[in-house]
Parts: structure tokens; C-alpha cells; sequence
């Protein structure tokens, strides 16, 4: 079995930003995994396609069948595109796909961007579906970060991940403990389209803004901060549940910033009272200001925001580590963080 792979991971998040790639060396070394990104680059959606995912969850079936195959197509020129000015080319391609439908209780979740597609028109063997053998197994098919956390970012004593959803993991009693916290530029990028703007930049609108202490409760008090265990989040949820409590009277900067503080304290209560100090903080809320100055504020861990490339493409990175764990047949989901009946090796291939 080979050490050494060099890997293109791809992730489409819930904030619909783009397709984010990265070419990444990983070697096996005294039963260790080391790592190193090649090079990693964005390509945004175009409008048109940004407005077919947002909506995916409400397509006909037909539809979204195509838009499966279309999306697929996007991923797979993007990949070109990014490959053809790559000197080292990947032994294959671990692609997350974009989340529309992610219900656990029913074993649900699906990811589009046909993975059958990216490798015909890649040419590279290439592994996508992750999550679905996880569900299969009672699991939450989700977070799936925490292994690449646990193999590959384990010197700090937490990760903390601000995407779509905020998510965290963290060791305790011997073995890697995650889950989804709560909406995070999910519901920050809302609020700010109000405004006919992408996002709040550097969190400058919710600076200015005041809590509303009404809202602020009501949203800490909904059911899902109160569960304990292996839990997750999607869409659905945030449509169904949470964005109901938003009152569309209330200016957007006051929005933004009990939005930002509600953000802050289920990530602070998340983390309190569990040993170790340093936590590793990426994704695209990493990049908001006013949000890190309110985790400071308010919690009591040492935030840590990385270099760029790794605030960005962190989640890239580890579903390329992934694809590598899919290949070797070793287990790339772990039940102690989803409930799974058992550690698993996810993952579909096509060649």
C-alpha cells in the first residue's frame, strides 16, 4: 500500500460561495500523516447556478436529477481548469459534492455534483458520497471533518469550524467528539441579501447594530441547543426552524448583531468546562471581525485563526484526506461522533 498521495479534495458548502479545490500531498511517516497543499484556488458559482442550488430542495425530482448532472459538469471544468495549470497532477479526486437534502432521522442526506460526471470528464478516478454509509449505519453521516482534525490538526486542543453551519470538534475521555452547533453565515449571509449585499464584510453592519434581547432569547431557547450527543444540522432545519424566528421588522444591523452574539455564545456554551485551552478557528467566519472579537468576548478559549490558505480551504483539504482513508479501506467516520453503529469507511468511486 503506498504512502504517498497526492490528492485534489473539493468542498461546496452551505453558504453557496463556490467550489473550493485543493492539491494536496499526504505522506504516511512513522505512522503519522503529514501533509502539505500544492496549491488551492476558489471558483465562484455563476449566478444562475448559485440560484439552482439555493432552490435544489424544492426541484421536482426530474429536475434535480438534472441538476445533478449539471453541477457535476461545473465541478468537473472548474477542475480542469484548475488542473491544467497544475505541474503535479492528482492520483484522484475526493469531491464532498454540495448538500441539499440532509434529514438523518429519515437516513437521509444527499450531495449533488454528479460524481460519475467529474470523473468522465476529469479522466481521474474520483471519490464522492461520503456520508451515506454512515446514515446507513444509524449515524448522523455528519460532521465528517473531525477524523482530518484528529489525524492531521490534533496538536490543538480543539477545531472550530465557521461555515454555513458552525461545527466543533474536540477530544474527551480518549476519543474525538463532534457535532454541529448552530447556523452561522447560513444565517449572517441571510440577513445581509435583505440588504441586496453577498455578506456582512468584517462584520461591519452588525457592529453597528443592537441586540434585540427578545430575539436573542428566543433563539437560544429552541430545541436543538438542548440536545446532547451526536447532532447535526442542515438546511431544512434553518428553513423550517429558525429562520421562522427572525422578525422582519427589526432593522437588519439589529439582526446581524443578535445573530453574531447568539452565534458566539452557543459556540462559547459548546466549548465551556472541557479541558484544554487553544482552538483552531476556519471557514469563512474566520474572516469576520466582529464575530472572532464577540467568540473573545464571551468565551473563554484561546482563538487561533491560521494562515489564509488554511482558514479557507481547510475543508477541501481533509475531504482530500478522506478520499485517501476511502482508497486505503480505513475508517473515515467515526461513532463517537455521529452515533454510528460502528466506525466506517464512506465513500462511493467512480473510475
Amino acid at each position: 500500500m503506498k504512502d504517498i498521495y497526492n490528492v485534489l479534495g473539493t468542498m461546496s458548502g452551505t453558504s453557496l460561495d463556490g467550489l473550493d479545490l485543493a492539491l494536496c500531498r499526504f505522506e504516511l511517516v512513522d505512522g503519522r500523516w503529514d501533509y502539505r497543499v500544492l496549491d488551492a484556488q476558489s471558483f465562484p458559482y455563476d449566478p444562475l447556478l448559485r440560484s439552482k442550488l439555493a432552490d435544489a430542495i424544492t426541484l421536482p425530482a426530474a429536475d434535480y436529477a438534472l441538476l445533478n448532472v449539471e453541477s457535476g459538469r461545473v465541478m468537473a471544468a472548474m477542475i480542469n481548469t484548475f488542473l491544467d495549470a497544475q505541474p503535479t497532477k492528482p492520483d484522484f479526486i475526493a469531491s464532498h459534492g454540495h448538500t441539499v437534502f440532509h434529514q438523518p432521522s429519515l437516513g437521509l442526506t444527499t450531495q449533488i455534483g454528479s460524481g460519475a460526471v467529474i470523473a468522465a470528464q476529469t479522466g481521474l478516478m474520483t471519490v464522492c458520497d461520503f456520508r451515506s454509509s454512515d446514515l446507513a449505519l444509524g449515524g448522523q453521516g455528519a460532521p465528517l471533518v473531525p477524523v482530518g482534525d484528529e489525524l492531521l490538526f490534533g496538536n490543538y486542543d480543539a477545531c472550530l469550524n465557521l461555515g454555513g453551519i458552525s461545527n466543533i470538534s474536540f477530544r474527551t475521555d480518549g476519543r474525538r467528539v463532534a457535532y454541529d452547533i448552530s447556523p452561522c453565515n447560513m444565517a449572517l449571509n441571510y440577513s445581509a441579501n435583505l440588504l441586496g449585499l453577498e455578506y456582512d464584510k468584517d462584520g461591519d453592519i452588525a457592529r453597528s447594530g443592537t441586540i434585540d434581547p427578545h430575539l436573542l432569547e428566543r433563539l437560544n431557547q429552541l430545541d436543538y441547543y438542548q440536545l446532547e450527543g451526536a447532532k447535526s444540522l442542515g438546511k431544512e432545519w434553518f428553513e423550517a426552524v429558525f429562520k421562522p424566528c427572525l422578525d422582519a421588522d427589526l432593522p437588519v444591523a439589529d439582526l446581524l448583531r443578535t445573530l453574531t452574539e447568539h452565534i458566539a455564545l452557543q459556540i462559547a456554551k459548546s466549548s465551556a468546562g472541557r479541558a484544554g485551552e487553544t482552538m483552531l478557528t476556519t471557514g469563512g467566519g474566520a474572516r469576520n471581525l466582529f464575530l472572532v472579537e464577540r467568540l473573545r468576548a464571551v468565551g473563554t478559549k484561546t482563538i487561533i485563526i491560521p494562515d489564509p490558505q488554511t482558514i479557507d480551504f481547510k475543508e477541501a483539504i481533509i475531504f482530500a484526506f478522506l478520499g485517501v482513508l476511502r482508497v486505503r479501506g480505513e475508517a473515515n467516520c467515526l461513532c463517537a461522533v455521529t452515533g454510528a453503529e460502528r466506525d466506517n469507511c464512506g465513500g462511493a468511486i467512480y473510475l
